[in-house]
């Protein structure tokens, strides 16, 4: 299986630089980035056997590849994969899927017109937590879930102001880049579509009147800011600064077709063990609740003294907890025609047009129909 890979950023590198350990049979054969002499030097290992490239479209007519990875920065994820869907090969594609209305309209149309199958980047959904979870609610011990309430609390935030993250042009804003994921797997965990958001953000924290482009390494306070990028080493750009973009919290009310709503929100400032990510997916019978960064997963009973608490080692799973393994087995198989996409390009363009109509809310202070018509 020959992988031809399009934006060899970080993320793409960590999932796929094992490749040859997850199946011997399966290599990176072609990169095609702006960086590319950069990357073949840094690479250490195999740059030889690859074919490197400035652009895409050059890397797509002259090699013959079994499947095409798509990790450039988000704006360009539409550009990219309809190249790739017009030749009909097995897509790997970074989430969000779209940053604009007009990107999302134009993948859906291309994607319709494809025959390839595509896998998203949502590993959070195939990950052993998420699984469980899918296991207790489907088997009806909590009965029909009729609310959730699902956080994400991010300790990481500041990676969304001090680098490429900061520009909203670039990543469509922080629905589209943290809940795009959330919003997948809750949609995985009730079997139920979405049809009305409603949504706030704010900007409390990450704003301030410093100089357009000052870097932390130029400010008087490097070494006593929090967030100084000399302290934590989170990219290089002052977050208190006149240019920095993305709000640092927000939250979606979320009804759907069955009339039950979900309560979510995020937030960039929580630190160290504040962080939390997961949900509760309430029913007459009993509540689920779980965290990805406690790997812990409890089933409270309503009408009998019970509990039942599930650990996962969290420890045990590589990748956000596991689900990048499960992503890239699933693409292999695809590549080999064993398998189907478990995380097709469907629920991609549900989830970025949830985070688009969410983002839509906030800015216009109105309900938003989850629908495609224009």
């Amino acid at each position: 299986m020959k992988i031809g890979i399009i934006g060899y950023g970080l993320r793409v590198r960590h999932v796929f630089e094992e490749l040859h350990k997850a199946d011997p049979d399966c290599r990176i054969t072609a990169v095609a980035d702006p960086r590319w002499e950069e990357l073949r030097t840094e690479r250490a290992v195999g740059a030889g056997e690859i074919a490197w490239y400035e652009h895409a479209d050059d890397m797509l007519e002259r090699e013959a590849l079994d499947g095409v990875v798509i990790g450039t920065r988000c704006n360009l994820h539409t550009e990219m994969a309809l190249k790739v869907l017009t030749r009909h090969l097995p897509l790997f594609l970074e989430k969000p899927v779209a940053t604009t209305f007009e990107d999302l309209y134009r993948l859906k149309q291309g994607y319709e017109a494809s025959r390839s199958q595509v896998v998203v980047s949502f590993p959070l959904r195939n990950t052993p937590l998420a699984e469980l979870a899918k296991q207790i609610v489907d088997s009806g011990q909590i009965g029909t879930v009729e609310h959730v309430q699902a956080v994400n609390n991010v300790p990481y935030g500041g990676v969304y102001y001090h680098n490429w993250y900061r520009d909203e042009r670039i990543t469509g804003g922080l629905f589209l880049q943290k809940a795009t994921h959330d919003f997948n797997y809750i949609n995985y965990l009730v079997g139920l579509k979405p049809e009305t958001v409603c949504a706030m953000k704010s900007k409390r924290i990450f704003k301030g009147d410093r100089k357009a482009g000052l870097k932390c390494t130029e400010c008087e306070e490097k070494h006593t800011c929090p967030e100084s990028t000399i302290v934590n080493g989170i990219g290089e750009y002052c977050c208190f600064a006149e240019d920095t973009g993305n709000e640092d919290s927000g939250s979606a009310l979320i009804r759907y077709e069955s009339g039950m709503h979900v309560a979510y929100s995020q937030n960039f400032f929580v630190r160290r063990d504040a962080g939390k990510r997961g949900a509760r997916l309430i029913g007459y019978k009993g509540t689920l609740e779980f965290d990805w960064y406690t790997g812990e997963l409890k089933v409270h009973m309503h009408h009998e003294p019970r509990a039942v608490t599930h650990r996962l080692d969290v420890n045990a799973y590589d990748g956000h907890g596991g689900g990048d393994a499960k992503l890239l087995h699933n693409f292999i198989q695809i590549m080999k025609g064993k398998e189907q996409s478990k995380t097709p390009l469907e629920d991609g363009l549900l989830s970025a047009l949830t985070c688009l109509k969410a983002n839509e809310s906030a800015v216009t202070n109105t309900f938003q129909t989850i629908g495609w018509e224009r």
